[in-house]
């Protein structure tokens, strides 16, 4: 009883901090309210036995990409009025198939499904592992395709920003 009053009192804070993000005029405070929603998913991750989780929750989310944002917040004056011409070099043709195309996706896999896969139960030799231990032995053997794709995407996300933010390459 008390888990699940604890469990839908996290959740309550989780979806009212993710509004007040939206709805919060001063960026700033959007932010901290950002860092105010990450902490209370990694109190969720706790309850639910994920302790994993929930560190890497604190260190990656409200660590590091909360001062990233943080840090573009600062760095951008958005005093400024916007700018009046529209970029020439903008496909936005292009943008809109290629939006159209990842919703195809996105609605084919809702409606035929994908090969899901049930996890097998945990064998003996699973079970007397550690949560730490068995997402490190999931993500480096099941997963390590996924997990590759992944870093190659952050990779390529990487590569974007820094090509966009360059005035002269």
């Amino acid at each position: 009883m008390g888990e699940a009053v604890a469990f839908y009192a996290l959740s309550a804070l989780i979806l009212g901090f993710a509004i007040m993000v939206v709805t919060a005029r001063n960026t700033v405070h959007c932010v901290l309210f950002l860092v105010m929603n990450f902490l209370f998913v990694a109190a969720l991750y706790v309850l639910l036995g994920a302790e994993f989780l929930a560190v890497i929750q604190i260190l990656v989310y409200a660590g590091g990409i909360v001062v990233l944002y943080l840090f573009v917040v600062m760095l951008v004056n958005l005093r400024r009025p916007p700018e009046a011409h529209s970029d020439p070099h903008r496909r936005t043709r292009l943008g809109l198939a290629l939006v159209a195309i990842v919703l195809a996706q996105l609605a084919a896999i809702a409606v035929w499904g994908g090969n899901v896969v049930t996890p097998a139960p945990p064998s003996a030799e699973a079970a007397a592992l550690g949560n730490t231990e068995q997402v490190g032995m999931l993500l480096y053997t099941d997963y390590l395709i996924p997990f590759e794709v992944a870093s190659i995407l952050l990779l390529v996300a990487m590569v974007g920003a820094i090509v966009l933010t360059k005035k002269e390459i």
